[in-house]
């Protein structure tokens, strides 16, 4: 197998190839991981019961997917990278705004799963943790290497295994006793469910700027409807379904989540190491994805200031050095792991959220999908190096989200009337919307009836 050629380039296409149904795949396989099972887990640390936590998974997921599944039709359409096709939108140089924000994003994620899968190997090898950190990061390293192709391989393999090991592990949860109450629909704390709801929104929504990465191959004539229903089915199912394990092993467990990984391996009793090599593979799964988005976004962002051209000796430097990055951020976070990891993925949504919506606006609504690809790629083409009109809804937008965010250290005062709700996401939502959508269209306007006054 080779290294992957293409990275952030075009897919012309002639090297179009596959089916729209690998991208379940893709997403099941990349949600049934520990980190899934841990962020349904943290609903019950804001105070809900299982009947609330159940029902906030659900509104959680199937909200936040809608968004991150869209994306989904802009990789056969485009045959370019997420994160480029955002050239398009912010100016192939103002991109570089929130492909850092994703780059941070990637890098956490990487760490944070980074900690949980070494937890694997150190409790299966007897070894130290920072070490196992080490050997799960070069595993990663390898297969984000290769790329795309090695990627959908393992995740097709991998969907038939969790099925059949996560189904086990189902039975053995259900038939666990939980404290009387559990189903109970009293004692519904508002302010806590609509922060559950937003922590499970975010986690599909930050998906947003992997989605189109791993569609890009598809022929051009891939249904749109298809590449949507798959990444959506395939994201909400994985993710669902490792959620409610989490939440319902931390109400049955005492202290689950000190240990979660060793936890649910040891459910298996004397078949344990099996579950710890289940875990283990689930880890690397989600944890390549960080590494190839992290090194595709990069790229991208030095691209368009260096010119740079990515051989695959360029790839394996630019790769590695993103690894040990995260590698050493797995090394420091690990013994706050699970404060840091909530604070992480809750601070995430107020900048995420205003791009997927600016993206998707402009990709549904003003563009309908028509996108000059070699421009994207030019700084003096027609989408320019900045454009301000995306910038200015992008920074404004964020602005608007602050007095209904709710983090650790810092409460928005409409979130604090609310009694700790945060309602930052549906501000992130609608506002870029609005503030992009309009002066765009004008501006597509004007673009378009001077190109036509040249006769171009």
């Amino acid at each position: 197998m080779k290294i992957e050629q293409r990275s952030v380039d075009f897919i012309p296409e002639d090297e179009r190839y596959g089916k729209p149904s690998s991208l379940f795949n893709i997403w099941f396989a990349g949600n049934m991981h520990v980190t899934t099972l841990v962020t349904g887990a943290l609903v019950v640390t804001f105070g809900l019961n299982l009947f609330w936590s159940v029902l906030a998974l659900i509104l959680g997921n199937c909200l936040g997917a809608i968004f991150m599944a869209l994306h989904s039709a802009q990789g056969p359409k485009l045959g370019i990278p997420q994160m480029i096709q955002s050239r398009a939108q912010f100016g192939v140089y103002g991109a570089a705004i929130p492909i850092v924000i994703v780059i941070l994003m990637y890098l956490g994620f990487f760490a944070s799963s980074n900690v949980l899968g070494s937890e694997v190997l150190s409790s299966t090898l007897s070894i130290s943790p920072n070490v196992s950190v080490i050997l799960f990061s070069i595993v990663a390293f390898f297969i984000a290497l290769f790329g795309y192709d090695l990627i959908h391989k393992m995740q097709k393999y991998l969907t038939w295994i969790f099925i059949i090991v996560f189904a086990i592990v189902t039975v053995i949860v259900f038939r666990m006793p939980l404290p009387a109450g559990s189903w109970s629909m009293s004692g519904f704390n508002p302010a806590a469910f609509m922060l559950s709801v937003s922590v499970v929104a975010t986690w599909q929504l930050t998906y947003a700027p992997y989605v189109a990465d791993y569609s890009r191959y598809l022929p051009i004539n891939t249904s749109t409807s298809k590449s949507f229903w798959y990444t959506y089915c395939g994201s909400v199912i994985g993710t669902f379904w490792m959620m409610l394990l989490g939440v319902i092993l931390t109400i049955a467990v005492p202290h689950y989540l000190d240990h979660a990984s060793s936890n649910l391996a040891h459910l298996f009793g004397t078949f344990a190491l099996i579950m710890f090599v289940i875990i283990f593979l689930g880890q690397i799964s989600i944890d390549v994805y960080n590494l190839y988005g992290a090194f595709m976004s990069s790229t991208t962002a030095i691209q368009p200031f260096f010119n740079l051209k990515v051989t695959p000796k360029v790839r394996l430097i630019l790769l590695l050095c993103i690894t040990v990055i995260g590698t050493l951020l797995a090394i420091w976070g690990r013994h706050s792991f699970l404060a840091f990891f909530s604070n992480f993925i809750l601070f995430l949504t107020y900048f995420l959220i205003p791009w997927t919506t600016i993206n998707l606006v402009d990709f549904y609504l003003l563009r309908r999908g028509h996108y000059n690809t070699q421009d994207v790629f030019d700084g003096n083409g027609q989408y320019g190096k900045i454009n301000w009109i995306t910038t200015v809804a992008y920074i404004v937008s964020i602005l608007a989200e602050i007095p209904f965010i709710n983090t650790s250290f810092y409460m928005g005062p409409i979130a604090h009337a609310l009694n700790g709700a945060d309602l930052a996401w549906i501000i992130g939502l609608i506002i870029p919307g609005v503030l992009y959508y309009f002066p765009m269209k004008r501006q597509i306007r004007i673009n378009t009836s001077n190109m036509q006054n040249k006769g171009i």
